[in-house]
């Protein structure tokens, strides 16, 4: 039969908060509000309407885990996640917490001050708004990693999200347990929370796990825990929350989300069996979500939030330079690859970055090969070597070495300088990864010499998002703002979740009753207005 009345069913479908009912008659079938009226004068005398589906409201507060929002305050479970050298702007997260969600400030790659800084701007702004600040997994700088704790909770930051990390780390067991205590009715408080940002299944068995014993023993014997901190520790897991990263931008695996979602979702389920831990765990999802389609997705396979990254840092409140966001922009679904990490470049990681109008992957990819493949500079043939120091590094080896070194020096590495003094190989491993460390300054920062030498961390996401905003107001970057694009996912997940309840019940939709363009947040509100049906 064919639909009566598709031009308002899409009208219906889009006031999710509201029911919607399909009735067969004999010029097709028709789409009306289920309200209470409806249901009343169906049931009172023979109207000759016939049932074909029933679609439910779903609001956007209904998607997601429940226990999640409420553990962080949220009215919606959506984050922006911590993109690093402060990226994840302060300005960033003011917006998600104004706006019922929640975002984390990129903290990693900033001085121990600049975190400072911004702590207390967003805790005289935002007071008890939901809001957090990234930890990184420090592997090369474990006192840096350590300091950014105790600096966390001198300020009382009681949310951070767990990055890169590969094995669980003394400053990260310190902030979990630090200040834990039992309550009078025998529930075990954790004043700090961890949201793990994981892609591997053995590192997210270690943050569903207790803090390790060893390291909780260590901690004790330092005096900077207690004995009472130490033994609560045992029945409280490392992290309550964890973050699926798939195919995302940065570091990355390049996991496939179809897969990874459900494999920690039942890692889950095992945990829970085996430790019966008081408060359930929540996983969530990141990594090439960026259309309503793959929002619903997400929230259809069991994900208790989502999280977004790639199409954030093309958003007015990204903290990168506008060309940046001009290249973003113009990024398709292929525009992305995998070069070296400034990092861990000498252990061969890699992070994910854009390919369109830079040359940094390439660049990047041509140091790692040197360095594989000889013992020190002075190996390299004598072209490789112009090429480099002329176009890559523009400086001599030695000056680059020369900046490099005062760069440990005033960082006070100390131990990195007599390596490099003794190691040529290692001598230049460090001007390399000075080369890929600048590189993405010089891109937030938007130097117009240095452009194709652009590192932006990205993941497909981006291609999937420009062409769903293609002819909208989304698609400028000038337009782009974090909560407003959050919202219009959240809202066109419900929608999507709307027509795959008529579809499973055998109705079949045209194309234009599904087809969501992005609206202007006061839109989306305007179809959120009254109060929930049935």
């Amino acid at each position: 039969m064919p639909i009566a009345n598709s031009t308002s069913l899409k009208e219906l479908l889009m006031q999710v908060n509201n029911p919607i009912v399909a009735i067969q008659q004999e010029d097709g079938i028709h789409f009306i509000p289920a309200d209470n009226h409806f249901f009343l004068s169906s049931f009172k005398e023979d109207t000759g309407h016939r049932f074909k589906a029933f679609v439910s409201a779903v609001p956007l507060e209904n998607l997601g885990d429940k226990g999640f929002k409420k553990r962080h305050a949220l009215k919606y479970p959506y984050i922006a996640g911590a993109m690093a050298n402060g990226i994840a702007s302060a300005a960033m997260v003011k917006t998600m917490a104004e706006n019922g969600m929640i975002g984390f400030l990129g903290a990693g790659g900033l001085s121990i001050e600049k975190i400072e800084e911004h702590i207390i701007d967003l805790k005289t702004t935002l007071q008890d708004k939901p809001f957090g600040f990234n930890l990184i997994h420090s592997l090369g700088d474990p006192a840096h990693e350590m300091a950014t704790v105790e600096l966390y909770l001198k300020h009382d930051i009681h949310l951070v999200s767990a990055a890169a990390f590969m094995r669980m780390t003394p400053a990260l067991v310190y902030y979990r347990i630090k200040g834990i205590y039992e309550n009078d009715e025998g529930h075990i408080v954790t004043p700090n929370h961890i949201i793990a940002k994981v892609s591997r299944i053995e590192i997210a068995r270690q943050f569903f796990s207790p803090p390790p014993k060893k390291l909780v023993d260590i901690l004790v014997e330092q005096g900077v825990i207690t004995l009472q901190e130490a033994r609560l520790s045992q029945f409280i897991p490392m992290a309550q929350d964890l973050t699926a990263e798939a195919d995302s931008g940065g570091h990355t695996d390049n996991r496939p989300a179809l897969t990874l979602l459900p494999t920690m979702i039942s890692l889950r389920n095992e945990f829970m069996a085996t430790y019966k831990y008081t408060d359930p765990l929540c996983v969530g999802l990141a990594g090439g979500i960026a259309t309503p389609e793959s929002a619903a997705a997400a929230f259809g396979m069991g994900a208790a939030y989502i999280l977004t990254g790639s199409i954030n840092q093309s958003c007015v409140e990204a903290d990168i330079c506008e060309a940046v966001k001009r290249m973003l922009c113009q990024a398709e679904q292929a525009d992305v690859t995998m070069a070296p990490a400034a990092d861990m470049f000498e252990i061969g990681a890699k992070v994910q970055v854009l390919k369109r109008g830079t040359m940094f992957p390439v660049r990047a990819d041509k140091l790692y090969k040197f360095y594989q493949s000889h013992n020190c500079f002075e190996e390299i043939d004598e072209r490789s070597k112009q090429e480099i120091q002329e176009k890559f590094l523009q400086a001599t080896f030695e000056d680059a070495w020369r900046s490099t070194r005062d760069f440990f020096h005033q960082t006070g590495h100390i131990k990195e300088i007599e390596k490099a003094q003794n190691d040529p190989k290692h001598k230049m491993a460090l001007v390399f990864r000075s080369y890929l460390g600048l590189s993405s300054k010089w891109a937030i920062q938007g130097l117009p010499q240095r452009k194709m030498d652009y590192q932006i961390w990205c993941g497909p996401a981006i291609g999937a998002f420009n062409q769903w905003v293609k002819g909208s107001f989304l698609e400028n970057h000038e337009n782009r703002r974090t909560a407003e694009i959050a919202l219009n996912l959240l809202f066109g997940a419900c929608l999507c979740t709307r027509a795959s309840m008529l579809k499973i019940q055998g109705i079949d939709l045209p194309m234009d009753a599904t087809n969501f363009t992005p609206m202007e947040k006061k839109e989306i509100f305007a179809y959120l207005q009254g109060p929930v049906s049935m």
